[in-house]
């Protein structure tokens, strides 16, 4: 076992029973103001119901959607245990409608981008051999199907589920990542007023009054990337460089590998003077830093043997390739250190937004994080001063 799996694993294990010691069911109103976030990364929905299509008038759901995630999983429902089934998702924050039915599988994809940060009003409905989305009150995707295989008479159990599938996603004809960050109010699922069972992972968290792009860390958790799955060395002399830009405080970022670890620890208060103040410890990659907590831009350069923090230099080790380790395969952690626990000194989680996080130019999105604290939120902010929300 390689050292980054090791850390992983262990990192895993602690946290695992850590949740594991909280996780309990529970049911709650399809009516509610649901946010589908803080949770591990899976395909189950983080909540489900189930009702004898007898009971049903109406196959009609509508409710308010909100978003700044361009990609994940909203609705689903299905029927035969899961041999007709239906999800809606977005892609590239534009709304996507799959369906198996029978011998069918069916991919459409249509309407305008809902990933902005407002509140849009879905309805789905089934009318007869179609399947009709739509948004704010104008039709925007009409799905039909047709097959002499399939009933034109509904009956058994009907599943619904919200965040998730509950069919293996293989059967998807075009595969997306389910992890959603949006919001849901105002739901009304099939005019019944069934409660909902809630996935033990998941927790139930308000949705931030105003929203704005950027990944926010309440302060209690972070996300590890394997380095050798991020972008990667295009020339020697330019080397690695990852830019973030935000306002925080807190650890912002720590890297290691096997016998080092550099640390970007604690931005505490706010300072009139934007120009960091740095202080290396001997025989640590660590440094000292005092950030302010409006809009700040970080640059961290890892050149073959130097790592340089806006232009200063903060680490410089001749027997060390840093480069060769990016490749290889090193933690790259935003928001904390991992491994270490909450009693731990050094461990100051990040708080605060950062608007954008990229690496070599490109932009880099949580939800590919080898690891990623159920509270953290990926695509969105809080629009108003952090203070309203703690």
């Amino acid at each position: 076992m390689d050292y980054l799996t090791k850390v992983v694993v262990l990192f895993l294990f602690h946290l695992y029973f850590g949740w594991l010691s909280l996780i309990s069911a529970s049911t709650i109103s399809g009516g509610e103001v649901i946010n589908f976030g803080h949770r591990q990364p899976s395909w189950a929905p983080i909540m489900q119901t189930s009702v004898n299509l007898s009971d049903v008038s109406s196959i009609r759901s509508f409710f308010e959607f909100r978003t700044l995630d361009p990609e994940g999983a909203i609705f689903y429902g299905d029927t035969k245990e899961g041999r007709d089934w239906f999800v809606l998702s977005l892609r590239d924050g534009i709304p996507e409608m799959q369906i198996g039915k029978a011998d069918i599988l069916v991919s459409v994809k249509g309407g305008p981008k809902l990933n902005d940060g407002a509140w849009h009003n879905l309805e789905l409905r089934n009318d007869g051999k179609y399947v009709v989305l739509e948004v704010n009150n104008k039709v925007e995707l009409v799905v039909g199907l047709d097959s002499a295989k399939t009933e034109d008479v509904l009956t058994g159990i009907i599943r619904l589920g919200l965040g998730g599938m509950l069919v293996d996603p293989k059967r998807l004809l075009h595969p997306f990542k389910p992890d959603m960050d949006g919001c849901v109010r105002g739901g009304m699922w099939l005019n019944l007023s069934t409660l909902w069972e809630t996935d033990p992972s998941w927790e139930l968290r308000p949705c931030f009054p105003e929203i704005k792009k950027g990944s926010y860390f309440p302060g209690s958790g972070l996300a590890v990337f394997n380095t050798s799955d991020l972008p990667g060395v295009e020339t020697v002399e330019k080397g690695i460089t990852i830019e973030v830009y935000g306002s925080f405080q807190g650890t912002l970022l720590s890297l290691q590998s096997p016998g080092f670890e550099y640390v970007l620890p604690k931005y505490e208060g706010y300072q009139e003077n934007k120009d960091l103040t740095m202080e290396l410890k001997e025989g640590t990659g660590s440094v000292n830093t005092a950030f302010p907590l409006e809009p700040t831009k970080l640059t961290l350069n890892i050149q073959t043997h130097s790592l340089t923090v806006n232009g200063n230099t903060a680490v410089e080790d001749e027997s060390l390739d840093f480069l060769s380790r990016w490749r290889e395969g090193m933690l790259l952690a935003f928001g904390g250190v991992p491994g270490e626990t909450k009693d731990t000194e050094s461990s100051h989680h990040l708080k605060g937004c950062l608007e954008k996080i990229l690496i070599q130019g490109e932009d880099i999105d949580l939800d590919h994080a080898l690891f990623k604290h159920k509270s953290v939120s990926s695509h969105s902010c809080p629009a108003k001063a952090i203070n309203e929300l703690t």
